[in-house]
């Protein structure tokens, strides 16, 4: 199977039967990263969380008393 990197815009070539394909052809929204770039936006974004500023913010569950 062939996919394309939705960054860098750069064709490879992935196992037909591998995990990653069948999530891809079952999935449509999901992207495809090469290593080059799925190792440059992991640099940054540890870069991100290391200056402090960097706030995940959760999902605001409502505890219902009755059940």
């Amino acid at each position: 199977m062939q996919v394309k990197c939705t960054i860098c815009d750069s064709v490879e070539s992935i196992d037909d039967h591998c995990f990653e394909a069948k999530r891809l052809r079952n999935k449509r929204i999901l992207m495809h990263l090469c290593q080059s770039c799925y190792n440059r936006v992991g640099k940054k974004t540890l870069a991100r969380h290391a200056t402090g500023k960097f706030r995940l913010y959760s999902e605001k569950k409502i505890v219902d008393e009755f059940i």
